[in-house]
């Protein structure tokens, strides 16, 4: 049934329209594996790419958002690449968590930007609206317990290590880093922080992604999901088991559909990708 509308104030104010209470995914995988490429790809196959910002209804957010504020001394070493931004302890994970829940709830939140020229959290942040699907990419989106629990699916996209490092050394070189040093924070930081912290995270996958936004048939199966969701074809989505190693749906994926006929116009918020380091 139909929400009731909302009462307008007594003021006199617009009635506030209804928040729902989003679709979240979680995106990870190692550096420059395609977890945004994956993303931006799922939002164009939902007719979602080419709607204007504030009408959106499915949104992507970004882990590396969510940088700790770095002391003079930790940015001076990552001006030299000797800062490892790929461990657990370099994300504000507290803030991360809160603010995730609020967007669960259907909140309206502020996201940090973060400058990776700077290496420093700008004074300015993102407003993000309710959307009905909100995907959150990230290296290490699934390290957290409490956070990877708050995920309704889980995806990992695997992409050979040789191909991950050829990507981020021609997306660097293009930033303008020396070679030498990105390739020292590869073999110093990124790599063993992968095997460490990353990779392990793979086993709380509800569906792997290999190749990344080359597999087109893992990508519209996705797709096919999320539409049965907007759809209102599942109404309850329930966690198999609350320690991450399962998920339970009502059915099956569904027949492919027009995606345009699923989304419907909302005023939406779109944090837009910004440079950053995976």
């Amino acid at each position: 049934a139909a929400p009731p509308p909302a009462m307008a104030s007594a003021g006199g104010a617009e009635p506030e329209r209804p928040r729902p209470r989003p679709f979240l995914i979680g995106v990870s995988g190692g550096t420059a594996s395609g977890k945004s490429t994956v993303c931006e790809k799922i939002m164009e196959l939902l007719g979602q790419k080419e709607v204007d910002q504030r009408q959106r209804k499915v949104l992507i957010l970004s882990q590396d958002s969510f940088y700790k504020v770095l002391t003079a001394e930790q940015k001076a070493k990552a001006l030299k690449g000797q800062y490892n931004f790929d461990h657990p302890d370099a994300f504000d994970n507290d803030l991360m968590h809160t603010t995730l829940k609020n967007i669960v709830e259907g909140k309206t939140v502020e996201v940090p930007t973060y400058d990776f020229v700077t290496h420093s959290r700008l004074a300015e942040t993102t407003v993000v609206y309710p959307a009905d699907v909100v995907l959150f990419e990230g290296i290490l989106v699934f390290y957290s317990q409490d956070i990877r629990d708050m995920f309704h699916l889980r995806l990992f996209v695997d992409t050979d290590s040789d191909v991950r490092l050829s990507r981020r050394v021609l997306r660097d070189m293009k930033r303008g880093r020396d070679l030498e040093q990105i390739l020292t924070q590869y073999t110093t930081f990124v790599k063993p922080a992968f095997e460490e912290f990353c990779l392990p995270t793979k086993k709380y996958a509800d569906v792997i992604i290999p190749r990344g936004v080359d597999n087109m048939v893992a990508i519209n199966l996705i797709v096919q999901h999320i539409q049965d969701i907007l759809n209102g074809d599942i109404c309850k989505w329930q966690r198999g088991a609350m320690n991450g190693h399962g998920r339970t749906y009502k059915r099956p994926f569904p027949e492919q559909t027009e995606s345009s006929s699923v989304l419907a116009a909302g005023k939406r918020s779109h944090l837009e990708s910004s440079s950053r380091p995976h």
